[in-house]
């Protein structure tokens, strides 16, 4: 009985790791907004995602930023216009950007992407 439960916490405190195993190839970035003052941030290539959330955060550089996209071996665009903010996702920045235009609507840009790989 007590060889199955310690077999039992081994295998349960070795998932953790396992999971790491798994994503330990993944890329995270994240872009960060303030929407009031248009203050933009963002971070790419990073090995955990509170890293990029972090970084972007960082370089938005206003108190009130906030995270907008987490990405994961993908890419993300931000698109701003008059009425509307969009934020978007795809395989490649064109795709991303493509998307938060389209959503976006006339007359809006691009203000931030970013892409890992």
């Amino acid at each position: 009985m007590l060889r199955s439960i310690t077999l039992l916490l081994t295998a349960l405190l070795s998932l953790p790791v396992a999971a790491r195993d798994v994503s330990k190839n993944a890329l995270f970035g994240a872009i960060a907004y303030h929407a009031e003052s248009g203050s933009v941030g963002y971070a790419a290539d990073r090995r955990n995602s509170r890293d990029a959330r972090i970084e972007a955060l960082r370089q938005c550089g206003h108190p009130k930023c906030e995270v907008v996209a987490r990405l994961r071996n993908e890419c993300g665009a931000l698109s701003r216009g008059a009425k509307k903010t969009v934020v978007e996702r795809g395989a490649t920045r064109q795709e991303a950007e493509t998307k938060a235009l389209r959503r976006c609507g006339a007359a809006c840009e691009i203000v931030a992407w970013a892409c890992t790989r």
